[in-house]
C-alpha cells in the first residue's frame, strides 16, 4: 500500500502547473434518475448491517454535481442530511473516501488542507502533497473556497502552521504566480536558470534558497525538466542529489517534490491514496493511470487489487475506472 501512494503522488505531482484537458475516470452517468438513487440510499443504509456495495455503487458512478442532486433528493424523502447519515452508516477509509465524494474537487482539496493544519501538529507531508501538485488555476479555486468553506486565508493558516524557508516555500506556490506553459521553448532561460540553481547551491558555501525558491516556485513545470536536464552541464550531481546535499527536513521534500522525485515512505498510507483518487478522479486520473502502466508496467487497477481489500477496494476500483 505504501509503494502505491508513493507511486500515485509522484505521478500526480508531474503534472503540477500544467493546463491541460480534462482526463476523468468519473464521468455524468447516463438516464441519470437522483430520486431513484436518494431512495437506493435510504434503503441501503436502513439495511442492517449497512448495504456498503448499493452506496458504494451509485457514489463512484455519479458526478460531483449528480451527488449534489441525490443529497438533495435523499433530504427531500428522509428528513436528514445525506453526509450526517453516511457518517453514522459507513467508518475507516471507506466513510472517508465517500464523504470525499460528497465535496467538490476545490471543496475536498479545501478540507484536506485545513485538516492537515488542524490541532497540534502540523501534518508537513499532505501539506506539501497538495500545494506542490496543483496548478495555478486550481489554487486560485481552493483558495477562494478556503475562504468561503473557512472564513479565514488560506496563505495566512500555511504561514501561522509553518516555518522558515519551507514556509516561504509553499507561500510562493500558494501565491499561484507560476509561468503556464509555453509551445515556445526559451533556451536562453533555461540556461540561465540551470546556471543559477548550480550557482545558489553547489558552487558556493552555504545554499541561496531565495534562488530556489524563485525558479522552482514560478516556473512552469516542461520549463522546470528541462532546466534540471540542462542543470547537469554545470554541476557534478544531478538536481536531485543537489537537494540532498543543499537543504534537509520539509523544504528538502518540497523540492524535491516539485523536482518530480518519488520519496520514499515507510507506513501504509491509505490516507494519501483516498486523497489522490478523489481528487483527480473527475480530473486527470486517466492520464495517471496511463502513465503508471508506462513507469511500471503494471495497471492502476491491479496494483490497487493487490494492496487494498474489501468495500475499500471496490470503491478504489470503481473510481479508478477500469483496468488496462
Amino acid at each position: 500500500m505504501a509503494l502505491v501512494s508513493e507511486i500515485l503522488t509522484k505521478l500526480t505531482l508531474s503534472y503540477g502547473g500544467e493546463r491541460e484537458p480534462k482526463c476523468p475516470t468519473v464521468v455524468p452517468a447516463y438516464d441519470f434518475n437522483p430520486e431513484q438513487d436518494a431512495a437506493k440510499i435510504e434503503t441501503a443504509i436502513k439495511t442492517k448491517g449497512v448495504d456498503e456495495q448499493t452506496i458504494i455503487d451509485i457514489m463512484t458512478k455519479r458526478s460531483c454535481s449528480q451527488r449534489s442532486e441525490i443529497a438533495f433528493e435523499y433530504e427531500k424523502r428522509a428528513k436528514k442530511d445525506l453526509v450526517s447519515a453516511l457518517k453514522g452508516a459507513l467508518s475507516g477509509s471507506l466513510e472517508h473516501l465517500i464523504l470525499g465524494l460528497m465535496k467538490s474537487t476545490a471543496q475536498y482539496d479545501a478540507s484536506e488542507l485545513k485538516s492537515s493544519m488542524k490541532g497540534l501538529g502540523t501534518d508537513e507531508e499532505s501539506l506539501n502533497e497538495m500545494v506542490c501538485s496543483r496548478n495555478n488555476e486550481e489554487l486560485k479555486e481552493i483558495k477562494k473556497v478556503y475562504r468561503e468553506m473557512f472564513k479565514k486565508e488560506l496563505e495566512k493558516d500555511v504561514s501561522g502552521d509553518t516555518s522558515g524557508d519551507f514556509a516561504k516555500l509553499l507561500l510562493a506556490l500558494v501565491q499561484a504566480k507560476r509561468d503556464e506553459p509555453s509551445n515556445v521553448v526559451d533556451y536562453e532561460k533555461i540556461d540561465n536558470d540551470a546556471r543559477a540553481l548550480y550557482e545558489a547551491g553547489v558552487k558556493r558555501k552555504g545554499t541561496d534558497v531565495t534562488t530556489w525558491i524563485s525558479i522552482f516556485s514560478e516556473r512552469s513545470v516542461p520549463h522546470l525538466q528541462k532546466v534540471f536536464e540542462r542543470y547537469k552541464r554545470y554541476s557534478p550531481y544531478d538536481i536531485k542529489e543537489s537537494i540532498r546535499k543543499e537543504v534537509k527536513g520539509d523544504l528538502e521534500k518540497s523540492f524535491l517534490t516539485l523536482g518530480i522525485y518519488q520519496l520514499s515512505s515507510k507506513s501504509v498510507k491509505e490516507k494519501v491514496i483516498t486523497r489522490i483518487i478523489v481528487s483527480r478522479c473527475e480530473v486527470d486520473l486517466m492520464k495517471v493511470r496511463a502513465e503508471f502502466k508506462r513507469n511500471f508496467g503494471k495497471s492502476l487497477y491491479q496494483t490497487i487489487l493487490e494492496h487494498t481489500k474489501g468495500d475499500y477496494q471496490r470503491a478504489l476500483l470503481n473510481l479508478c475506472g477500469g483496468d488496462d
